[in-house]
């Protein structure tokens, strides 16, 4: 197979060609952030649960990757990570177990996703 023809173009988000771990993480974010937003909005219950838990689930398999000692992520920024994915795994129990709100899952989603695209904070 001749990977010339990629090799010099220009990475692009999303790109059809190379996904990037870094466009993977972006996925899996966009994936659960979209299924918590239309649980919201059908107000059904096993949507939310459903979404709840798979927001769980990927925060605490980023946890773990930040927590790997092969993770090169500068150590502040594995630290606020960390202090996420804690507070987002308590407000997805607090949702499964008390009927929470998921608009802070959500807010903290996109704003990781906008990190992912490299967009800046205010």
């Amino acid at each position: 197979m001749n990977f010339a023809p990629l090799k010099n173009r220009k990475s692009e988000f999303g790109s059809q060609h190379l996904r990037t771990a870094r466009d993977n993480e972006y996925l899996a974010f966009s994936r659960v952030t979209r299924q918590l937003q239309q649980a919201m909005v059908s107000n059904d219950l096993r949507t939310m649960i459903e979404a709840a838990h798979a927001n769980n689930q990927l925060w605490t398999i980023l946890a773990a990757d930040l927590t790997h000692p092969a993770n090169t992520l500068p150590e502040a920024t594995k630290a606020g990570l960390l202090s996420l994915a804690i507070f987002s795994i308590k407000q997805g129990h607090r949702v499964l177990s008390e009927n929470a709100s998921a608009e802070a899952l959500i807010d903290i989603n996109l704003k990781i996703m906008k990190g992912l695209r490299g967009e800046a904070q205010p």
